[in-house]
């Protein structure tokens, strides 16, 4: 079995927020227990930003071309939607409309530090390239992954890298999946973060050919935060994508959060007109990890 494929196998109702607040650097996360016990739902959710006039574009490409199921549309007010897509028990969701106070470098996945890549698994090479040359697109460069499986690295509509892995006869879930490649400045900071705070559980190294690094995976159900270090002095992004966490209870986030001098992004606050309530917290690089809890609001969450 091919190593990505092996990656795939091992590895396992959101809502656009305030705006950022002060940018702190992270400190280290060692005290306490992590906040896993929390998470309600097994997978995290995804998003991407981009600006508003690649809207159409975007939204043709995740569903027509990736072949994702669009689900309900949230409208945010002020003419602002978060567009939803389900893959498995969890969601991409795309955001139009950059977030002022948050950085922005696509190019290449090891150009900068941040999220630089979401990697995806598909059972058919034919049907998915079929899509691509049918909407324009240029059929994906597949290379050899090993025993049958292979793997492209493409950009979506904004100019952000996807990692698409050809993964034939492989159990439904795998389909299911969504890897996240974060690119860390301070490797074992991150590691700690997403280890010992968020309490993802860590996976044997992986080595990835296509992206040239060797993932360090942090795994929760269906969704893996895979870590790698690459260059020194990289330009950051920070609002090109973020990870969302569907939790039992938000103020607990906070304050363990609190407790080990993680950076605030948007503190602990309520979306008006939802009963939702949430913080925003980010990780070493800037990463957005946001943390939401649905059904509640802030003065029944006291």
């Amino acid at each position: 079995m091919g190593k990505l494929v092996r990656t795939a196998l091992i590895a396992g109702a959101s809502l656009a927020a305030a705006s950022a607040c002060g940018k702190e650097p992270t400190a280290g996360a060692d005290e306490g227990p992590s906040v896993r016990a929390l998470i309600t739902q097994d997978s995290m959710n995804v998003y991407r930003r981009f600006v508003p006039e690649q809207t159409e574009a975007m939204v043709a490409f995740y569903h027509e071309v990736l072949g994702l199921k669009p689900l309900q549309p949230i409208d945010l007010g002020g003419g602002q939607r978060m567009i939803l897509f389900g893959i498995g028990g969890g969601q991409i969701k795309l955001a139009a409309g950059l977030k002022e106070g948050r950085q922005y470098h696509l190019g290449g996945v090891n150009d900068g530090t941040g999220i630089r890549v979401f990697t995806l698994y598909f059972p058919d090479e034919a049907a998915l390239a079929e899509r691509f040359v049918a909407h324009g697109y240029s059929a994906p460069d597949f290379a050899d992954a090993g025993d049958g499986a292979r793997a492209a690295l493409v950009r979506d509509p904004g100019g952000f890298s996807l990692e698409l892995v050809i993964a034939p006869d492989a159990a439904e879930e795998t389909y299911e999946r969504v890897d996240v490649g974060v690119n860390a400045s301070d490797l074992e900071a991150s590691r700690a973060f997403y280890r010992d705070f968020v309490g993802l559980d860590e996976m044997p190294p992986v080595e990835d050919a296509l992206l040239g690094v060797t993932k360090l995976p942090y795994r929760h159900g269906a969704t893996t935060i895979n870590l790698w270090s690459v260059g020194e002095r990289l330009p950051a992004d920070t609002g090109s994508a973020g990870i969302q966490y569907v939790v039992s209870d938000v103020n607990a986030v906070d304050a363990n959060a609190k407790t080990r001098n993680i950076t605030v992004e948007t503190p602990l606050g309520d979306l008006p007109g939802f009963d939702l309530r949430f913080v925003w917290l980010n990780d070493p690089d800037g990463v957005t990890n946001y943390f939401a809890q649905i059904g509640v609001r802030g003065d029944d969450a006291e």
